[in-house]
């Protein structure tokens, strides 16, 4: 029997959640498909300046998970660069946080959710 995914704290969904060139054509090979986790680890490494050991500590994953996600992330966003296509973000195994979680390291919560920062 297969072992049942682990959900992943997510801060905040993102504001668009699609990207690319501005003249795409709207076949399906045209596009990409970003997962919400992936979008997460991006945000947090990148953005945030997280570390992947700190990334997983706040999504609620192992260190080992933050860095398959980060680099499944990245070659998409690559292959949506360089091939002009386009990136869109849904689905993934997440759980958006409440915002009221004190576990909540990023600040992303109330800053994203409510507008505002801290």
């Amino acid at each position: 029997m297969a072992r049942p995914r682990k959900w992943r704290k997510v801060c905040c969904l993102p504001g668009s959640d699609r990207y690319g060139p501005l003249d795409a054509q709207i076949k399906q090979e045209h596009f990409i498909t970003m997962t919400v986790d992936e979008y997460e680890t991006i945000r947090l490494i990148d953005l945030e300046g997280f570390t992947q050991e700190e990334c997983a500590k706040q999504m609620n994953i192992a260190r080992t998970t933050v860095q398959g996600i980060y680099c499944d992330a990245r070659k998409k966003i690559a292959e949506s660069l360089v091939n002009g296509k386009v990136l869109r973000i849904e689905g993934g195994d997440y759980q958006l946080c409440d915002g009221l979680e004190e576990s909540c390291s990023c600040g992303g919560c109330r800053r994203h959710r409510f507008g505002r920062e801290g």
